[in-house]
């Protein structure tokens, strides 16, 4: 028996409905197989130059270093910010500031190219210059304001923003948390990391299923994670069920056809007709695909529980004949009516 059928379309103008018909597949096992397959090519692994080991934090324009030289401690202040306090958050506090040009200008040893080099090495050629005009000089030098480097976290977090990149690695959790985590709206299953103008989809759920470590995937300057919200990838249910919706994924991002049809308030028993459940899926008529699930088979239950929504299907349940005799009358009644009441007057 041929699993396919046609679904005739109505179009305006001079085309009949069987002119363009749609094809419609039954759900089965060896559908939902095919689907599964299609899926998994679909869902790839996340890219791997996303992934590394965390480098050493270095110094860029803008940040704020503190130089220690012990037994000196007037070498330790910066002479510009001697007078200055810091008033609001984004001031810079006391301290070398690294200028526009990647340089930090240090008493006795002049100016120094600091950007791109670890603490530990600026630390070393402060020692070498200043070895000049002190006897061994014992040099401590750390980062006190992180103003370089950033990354962008927008979307169903509690707290979306920028965050600064300090010598703490960023990895995909640390960012989240920094963010105050994701909101109860948030599609874990659709985050988007872009990065020099190129989307990568990120998948937790997928990648902590695939035992793939989240706390290996390290953000770099400039990257922005976008956190959906699951509102953005419902599913429309409508038809004979008892409360017509938009179907929201699943905290872990999957979304079932039973799950939807159980956010509807299930069918509609006086009225659906159980063997025309549809689910639609893709854009125009011509390049619609259609799926047909007949809820009075004893395995219908199994497959609408296995088969996997994507967002913006829509579910439709049709009505039984008598269902739509009774709107047909619905419809017509009212006008009887009125050329009744026409005549009547006319008389």
């Amino acid at each position: 028996m041929d699993s396919a059928a046609s679904l005739p379309v109505s179009h305006a103008g001079d085309q009949t409905p069987e002119s363009l018909p749609v094809k419609i597949t039954d759900m089965d096992v060896s559908l939902l197989q095919t689907l599964r397959a299609q899926a998994a090519l679909q869902n790839a692994a996340v890219d791997p130059s996303l992934f590394g080991v965390p480098a050493q934090y270095t110094l860029g324009v803008g940040d704020v270093v503190q130089v220690t030289v012990w037994d000196h401690p007037e070498l330790g202040v910066s002479l510009a910010n001697q007078s200055q306090s810091q008033v609001r958050a984004s001031d810079a506090p006391p301290g070398f500031v690294v200028d526009q040009s990647g340089d930090l200008t240090f008493p006795y040893a002049g100016r120094l190219h600091v950007v791109g080099l670890r603490t530990d090495e600026v630390q070393s050629q402060l020692g070498q210059r200043l070895a000049k005009v002190f006897r061994d000089p014992q040099i401590t030098v750390r980062v006190t304001s992180f103003r370089a480097k950033k990354v962008y976290i927008d979307g169903e977090v509690h707290a979306p923003g920028a965050q600064p990149i300090n010598d703490i690695p960023m990895t995909l959790y640390e960012a989240v948390t920094r963010a105050g985590g994701f909101t109860a709206a948030a599609d874990q299953a659709r985050m988007q990391l872009v990065r020099d103008n190129v989307a990568y989809p990120v998948n937790l759920p997928e990648m902590i299923e695939k035992k793939s470590d989240p706390s290996k995937l390290i953000l770099k300057d400039g990257d922005m994670l976008r956190i959906a919200s699951r509102d953005e990838n419902g599913v429309f249910v409508m038809g004979e069920i008892n409360k017509p919706t938009t179907a929201i994924p699943l905290k872990n991002g999957k979304l079932t056809l039973s799950d939807a049809l159980s956010q509807a308030g299930s069918v509609n028993t006086g009225t659906a007709n159980p063997s025309q459940m549809y689910v639609i899926r893709g854009g125009d008529a011509s390049g619609a695909q259609v799926y047909r699930l007949d809820g009075s088979s004893p395995v219908a239950m199994v497959l609408a529980n296995q088969f996997e929504l994507q967002p913006k299907d829509i579910v439709y349940v049709d009505s039984t004949g008598l269902a739509r005799f009774s709107r047909v009358l619905m419809h017509l009644l009212p006008a009887v009516n009125a050329g009744l009441t026409a005549a009547v007057v006319a008389k």
